[in-house]
């Protein structure tokens, strides 16, 4: 378990949450209110998925403009349709993308039940609570090095 969980709040925006998973090296975090509570789950799929479907709205204008050949954060050059959506994108808050119904565990579930939970519901992360506050998370990354912290 991560004791150090990186969060999100819901009022963040994607480009945050975007650079908090590039700087922490990180595909997702919890969503928490002030006092850590737990309110959702975001994902990099999450974002990429909103990225997509404006792909799609750009693919039936017939337009040929492809969203991930242009930077989200470029503000000089290119289609200006393009900057619209890129600058729409960055500004949409966490809370509105953000998964609700999220896969928990306690501090003292058996790690094998959590693994099982996680296969069955193909999630890469599961956040730790303790009486509804955030206090770590299991990644999938986490239990492999589990195995072999031991032996190395």
């Amino acid at each position: 378990m991560t004791t150090q969980v990186v969060t999100l709040q819901p009022t963040d925006t994607i480009k945050k949450a975007a650079i908090k998973f590039a700087i922490d090296n990180i595909s997702g975090a919890p969503v928490v209110d002030n006092r850590n509570h737990l309110l959702g789950i975001v994902s990099e799929n999450d974002i990429l998925r909103i990225i997509y479907t404006y792909q799609l709205k750009l693919d039936k204008e017939n337009r040929g403009s492809v969203m991930l050949s242009y930077a989200m954060d470029n503000k000089d050059e290119g289609d200006d349709e393009l900057k619209k959506i890129s600058e729409e994108i960055s500004n949409m808050e966490i809370g509105d993308i953000m998964i609700r119904t999220v896969l928990t565990t306690s501090p003292d579930a058996l790690i094998m039940e959590v693994l099982k939970s996680m296969i069955e519901m193909d999630v890469n992360r599961v956040p730790v609570v303790e009486k509804g506050v955030v206090i770590g998370i299991i990644s999938r990354a986490d239990i492999v090095f589990a195995l072999y912290k031991r032996k190395v």
